[in-house]
């Protein structure tokens, strides 16, 4: 269809009669001539009509005014009182984020950490050729694709996990390795802190360690990403604001426990489990069994903690043969959805909830290929749980998804060197493989500690029957890669990875991170245009603060004047900490 005929049409391109066509040229001619124009028999009756007709209608305004001004002079005289003023920010006055009388509202920010564009092409052709399905099917994710992010941070072009969700939660560009910290180390304050200082109640839900970066850049802040056992104090509420998360569930159970705790991986005898209980009133749950006593968020009382692995949840190409033993990122983040939304039924404010896929980097970072699409498949289906949630919901909300940045420089077709072009790739690979790379190299692990004296050749044999053929699917392994996994097991894991990888012909061009754009997802809806199409990482946080109508740089201002004179943090077991001889009152308040 053409733009005009998308257009009501001009006058001058309305279809004429022959009769006004013979009109305008006697009308032409009069003007011509300065004699009035004669009317036709047919004109002059039409228009006594017409004149007829608008009498007839003036006379009944007339009579229509008369009977209502007599009907108001007899009625009650009590005037009306005036509409109430509109309020800066009322949606009435235009503003699209500024209310503070605008509808209950939820919101949902999934993080698929590590996942790039051709980590939706491998998931799609896997589970394409897995499924039987035909070639246009896609995924739940391909059907809510809303743009692309920029990821740079401020001290390089490529990212890192903790400078990409600084700029989801503080909107605000950073270095790689700061939590919610700016350079310079100014803390930033995050959506999450100022959503719960309004009101709302707030969650995370992650597959990796809960000190990780994403998780952590929303509910705590120190210099560097690996300061795990202070970001497990803060996120609990041991920090310069107080408890700021309501929910919490995920891996990474050894930072919260002493470090006279069988399982704990803190460096101080801190119990961070206890604390939280008993200075801040979390409830716990440290297992699957714990898990399941939440009946999938109905019997939750906030706020609650819950861990659910020494570190990270296994991939779930593993997980789904331990589920006795691990939920899965639907179930978890099904749960938080049930939780929040019970607990805020009485409020007029929602909730906020990051839901991170995590472990896609870790599969990135690996060059692991059966494990990511099994990542991805998980990250699309609790996509389509919270998609199904906002549906079934009576609360205003919407769901908006990107990636931190790409992991691994996966393309999907590898070529060897001095081969002739292959222009394909081949799914069944990975569809052969029940294990990820990561837990054949711990099998190996745990077979050579458990048979130190074994033979290399009984080794070699033991490796190809019971995880090169019986884990991945591979039969045609080469003795050089079987000799290298006997001789080398430290490096077991990426040699999984590669054998897998080419076979499969996937390349990957580093074990790092990447520069391309990410994609972004959405549930849409007007507010999320701000976002629609290329945006930069700090555009996606910006909108999160816009959309909830939250002011960080109010909790930026208060983190600033708590960190005045902040140096290094020095935890003591004792339970008080300093900085450079100054106390740090959030955590002498909390007397750990």
């Amino acid at each position: 269809m053409s733009p005009r005929s998308e257009r009501s049409p001009l006058l001058a391109d309305r279809p004429r009669t022959s009769e006004d066509s013979t009109r305008r040229a006697e009308e032409e001619d009069a003007a011509l001539h300065g004699v009035p124009v004669p009317l036709s028999p047919r004109r002059s009756a039409r228009e006594v009509i017409l004149f007829t007709w608008a009498l007839l209608a003036t006379a009944g305004v007339i009579v229509l005014a008369v009977v209502l001004q007599h009907r108001n002079s007899t009625s009650d005289t009590t005037p009306s009182p005036p509409p109430p003023p509109i309020a800066p920010g009322d949606p009435s006055a235009g503003g699209p984020y500024l209310s503070s009388k605008r509808p209950k509202r939820n919101l949902i920010f999934m993080v698929s950490d590590g996942m790039g564009p051709a980590s939706l092409s491998l998931t799609r052709s896997f589970r394409q050729f897995t499924a039987s399905l035909p070639a246009d099917d896609v995924l739940t994710l391909d059907r809510h694709f809303w743009g692309t992010s920029r990821t740079r941070s401020t001290n390089s072009l490529v990212t890192d996990s903790a400078a990409g969700a600084t700029a989801f939660s503080c909107g605000h560009k950073s270095y790689n390795g700061a939590i919610s910290m700016l350079p310079g180390h100014k803390p930033c304050g995050t959506v999450l802190e100022a959503a719960k200082r309004k009101g709302f109640a707030t969650g995370l839900v992650v597959t990796t360690d809960v000190t990780d970066a994403t998780p952590a850049c929303f509910a705590a802040h120190v210099d560097w990403r690996m300061q795990m056992d202070e970001i497990a104090l803060q996120e609990v509420g041991v920090g310069p604001l107080g408890r700021s998360v309501d929910l919490i569930l995920g891996g990474g159970r050894c930072h919260f426990l002493g470090n006279g705790t069988r399982g704990s991986c803190r460096a101080d005898d801190v119990d961070v489990v206890r604390v939280a209980r008993e200075k801040f009133g979390w409830g716990f749950k440290g297992d699957r069994a714990g898990f399941d006593e939440l009946r999938m968020g109905k019997n939750v009382s906030l706020p609650m903690l819950g861990l659910f692995a020494d570190a990270d949840v296994p991939f779930e190409i593993d997980r789904r043969n331990m589920a006795d033993v691990y939920p899965s990122l639907s179930e978890m983040a099904a749960t938080a959805l049930t939780a929040l939304e019970k607990a805020t039924r009485d409020s007029d404010k929602g909730f906020f909830l990051m839901i991170e896929g995590s472990r896609i980097d870790h599969a990135g970072h690996f060059n692991d290929p059966a494990a990511q699409v099994r990542e991805v498949l998980e990250y699309d289906k609790t996509f389509k749980t919270v998609l199904d949630f906002l549906e079934k919901s009576d609360t205003e909300g919407v769901l908006v998804a990107t990636s931190d940045h790409e992991t691994g420089g996966l393309a999907t077709a590898w070529q060897a060197p001095n081969e002739l072009p292959v222009y394909n790739w081949h799914p069944s690979v990975l569809a052969k493989a029940n294990a990820s790379a990561e837990y054949c190299a711990f099998l190996l692990h745990q077979h050579i500690a458990a048979a130190p004296v074994e033979s290399e050749r009984s080794l070699i044999d033991w490796i190809n029957a019971e995880l090169v053929v019986a884990r991945l699917g591979i039969t045609d392994a080469l003795e050089a890669e079987l000799s290298a996994l006997a001789t080398n097991p430290a490096a077991a894991n990426p040699i999984f990875s590669r054998m897998v990888s080419t076979r499969a012909r996937i390349g990957w061009s580093t074990h790092g991170h990447s520069a391309v754009d990410v994609n972004i997802y959405s549930s849409g809806g007007k507010a999320a245009e701000k976002i629609r199409g290329n945006v930069e990482n700090t555009d996606v946080g910006r909108f999160l603060s816009e959309y909830l109508d939250v002011d960080v740089d109010e909790i930026t201002r208060e983190l600033e004047d708590k960190f005045q004179g902040r140096e290094v943090v020095e935890l003591k077991s004792e339970g008080v900490a300093e900085v450079s001889g100054h106390p740090v009152e959030w955590l002498r308040d909390a007397r750990i």
